[in-house]
């Protein structure tokens, strides 16, 4: 049997557009000879649609889709993810999260996705009545086993009743969001769930990118001994072909090395959210620091210098060299140069707080916007320094307004992790790129992008002057905050893991530092509240995977 995996790219609610996209890819799939194509989960009306799911005349759209779809059939078979309606209504919940067969014109039938994931960034039961069956189909004289994602993560039915049943397929369209080393993760599965039932296995995976979240591909054919004899590429497109059972291994795309694959993440995620969205420029205030010049980096890469713009708005406290660099940061990656100094800004700002800064109640540090804490005097040089930050940030979004830029916010994780940013300065925008990237990992990507290009984009001084907000003379940021070695560690522990101070303290991390850095991350979670949505690359991202509320008194 020829099977086509059709790794493609929808998008939310185009309910139109996926379908042309899919009709387009069966006829695709058709001339390399394919008796099967798969697609992936809920391709039709896009994933995770969240909300839309609950709109009835959002479902019965997509359920029309798939209908017409089936006259696009004829001479193989099509696996298509839809939201199929539930039959007699329900409860606020109205489809199923299904499997069309489409053969030889018509809507053969249709299986239900029985395991609904309701951890990390997935809300399915919130959205889904589930299946409770199983179900094969019979495709070129072999049987072939009907799941969705979620179905094979944990041993036994549906996969094992259907490979119990004959079936030597199981077919496995997924949404499967990406974080760093997911790839390996899924290959180390699916071995052990091929081996376990000595049946193939056909992942078929989302590509793309949708708001924070990123769908890396990585389509995979494994075999009954669990070795991955076809695979597709990661994070672009791709029609999968291969035979099964094989004669021998199929195309093998080679999966990125680490930071590469990091990389191409934060890519396409960037790509998908600025054109699924309708933006055609993407502004980044530049600073000379490492940061900005990663967002530069990644902005150029997604759309091409011609689609970015690169402000520079020096203060007095900017050094020559941090000025020097941001400018040939903008050079290097052709993208437009504006400079905007903000001295006379500033000194309009200070002329006008004058008095009502006398009185001194100011409670911000370093970027570091925190709730009023009685016990610390009141210092408002420190609240100062971040008028800077805002102005920065106003003006950045006067040029959003005035050209249609979208705005790109250059805070990392490490920063919103501890509130190390400026609410409606440096946080002003419309994406986080990186804003789930920790400090020690910028460092890292930035080489990588340099190394990859054969030149220095991003010139070395950037990546060995120490780490500074430039909000006052001679200032770091280890004045306010620990070294980012250890500071990574530690929100590893806390924000990833969710291990308490007594773990951290008993794994050799120091209590003080702990205290602090936990006092920091919890009281910062109204501004993280308000930070542009960002992409995921880490198994635990600020927004849609870490959940906890503003007001709380828990200290753990």
């Amino acid at each position: 049997m020829r099977v086509a995996l059709a790794q493609i790219d929808p998008t939310v609610g185009d309910v139109d557009g996926n379908s042309a996209k899919i009709a387009e890819w069966i006829g695709r799939a058709r001339a390399e000879g394919a008796e099967l194509v798969v697609f992936p989960e809920l391709c039709v009306p896009g994933y995770p649609a969240e909300d839309l799911y609950l709109k009835r005349h959002f479902v019965e759209a997509n359920r029309r889709a798939v209908e017409e779809l089936a006259g696009e059939t004829a001479g193989l078979v099509a696996l298509v993810g839809f939201a199929e309606p539930v039959a007699g209504g329900g409860d606020f919940r109205h489809a199923h999260n299904s499997l069309a067969v489409l053969a030889g014109g018509k809507l053969r039938t249709i299986y239900r996705k029985n395991r609904l994931p309701n951890y990390s960034v997935f809300d399915e039961q919130r959205y889904f009545v589930p299946g409770t069956e199983p179900e094969t189909i019979e495709v070129g004289g072999q049987r072939v086993g009907l799941t969705v994602c979620e179905d094979v993560w944990t041993p036994g039915p549906p996969a094992s009743t259907e490979a119990a049943a004959g079936a030597s397929l199981i077919a496995n369209p997924s949404g499967s969001p990406y974080h760093r080393g997911k790839g390996r993760e899924r290959e180390a599965m699916f071995a052990e769930r091929a081996r376990a039932y000595g049946t193939h296995f056909a992942f078929c995976n989302l590509v793309g990118g949708q708001d924070e979240l990123v769908f890396d591909g990585h389509s995979l054919l494994v075999d009954p001994s669990g070795e991955v004899i076809a695979r597709a590429a990661q994070f672009e497109e791709e029609l999968l072909v291969c035979e099964v059972p094989s004669p021998g291994p199929g195309h093998l795309a080679e999966p990125l090395p680490d930071l590469a694959e990091v990389y191409a993440a934060l890519v396409l995620g960037l790509r998908d959210y600025v054109l699924k969205n309708g933006f055609r420029h993407v502004g980044v205030a530049l600073s000379g620091g490492i940061d900005s010049a990663l967002v530069a980096l990644l902005a150029v890469d997604a759309l091409g210098p011609d689609r970015v713009s690169c402000v520079v708005m020096p203060s007095p406290h900017s050094s020559l060299e941090t000025q020097a660099d941001a400018r040939t940061i903008a050079t290097n990656l052709g993208a437009e140069l504006v400079e905007i100094p903000i001295a006379p800004a500033m000194a309009e700002y200070e002329n006008s707080l004058a008095d009502a800064f006398g009185r001194g109640d100011g409670s911000e540090a370093g970027g570091e916007t925190l709730p009023r804490d009685p016990s610390r005097p009141s210092e408002p040089d420190l609240a100062a320094e971040n008028i800077q930050a805002r102005i920065r940030g106003n003006m950045m979004m006067a040029l959003s307004n005035k050209h249609g830029w979208l705005v790109l916010t250059t805070g990392n994780k490490s920063e919103m992790s501890v509130g190390y940013a400026t609410l409606y300065g440096d946080m002003a925008g419309g994406f986080a790129a990186i804003k789930d990237v920790p400090k020690t990992l910028v460092y890292e990507l930035t080489r990588h992008r340099n190394e990859s290009a054969g030149r220095e984009l991003v010139p070395a001084s950037v990546l060995e002057r120490a780490p500074s907000a430039e909000l006052r003379p001679d200032q770091l940021d280890s004045d306010s905050l620990p070294a980012y070695d250890l500071l990574d560690r530690i929100l590893e522990s806390y924000v990833e893991r969710d291990e308490g101070r007594e773990e951290m303290i008993a794994a050799g991390l120091p209590a003080g530092v702990v205290d602090d850095v936990i006092r920091m991350v919890d009281r910062s979670e109204y501004k993280r509240r308000q930070a542009a949505p960002g992409i995921r690359i880490t198994p635990r991202a600020f927004g849609r995977d870490r959940r906890l509320p503003i007001t709380n008194r828990f200290g753990g």
